[in-house]
């Protein structure tokens, strides 16, 4: 699923325009990404959070000359579901075997 198609089944579920959904749901994806930016945590109960780590500098290979390079030090953004979120998942997984 793309943006896109999120904006047009919001929009059908609240009545909103397309063009004011597409609006809120940039909104919401630049105030998630600006928390981050600042390092902040952002929870949506129920669903998940979005956080940033810290991922060490590392040896690694190049896998076609075998040389090591060292990979800095880097910070990722990272998504971690709730409980409650991947119990759902699993749910309708097996629902569907």
């Amino acid at each position: 699923m793309v943006k896109a198609e999120i904006v047009d089944i919001l929009a059908e579920k609240t009545g909103l325009t397309k063009l004011e959904t597409k609006t809120i749901v940039e909104g919401v994806i630049a105030t998630i990404s600006e928390a981050l930016l600042k390092g902040d945590r952002v929870d949506l109960r129920g669903f998940g959070n979005f956080s940033v780590k810290i991922r060490k500098s590392k040896v690694a290979r190049n896998p076609n000359t075998g040389e090591e390079v060292i990979v800095p030090e880097r910070a990722v953004p990272v998504f971690k579901p709730s409980k409650h979120f991947i119990q759902q998942v699993d749910l309708e997984n097996q629902k569907r075997k």
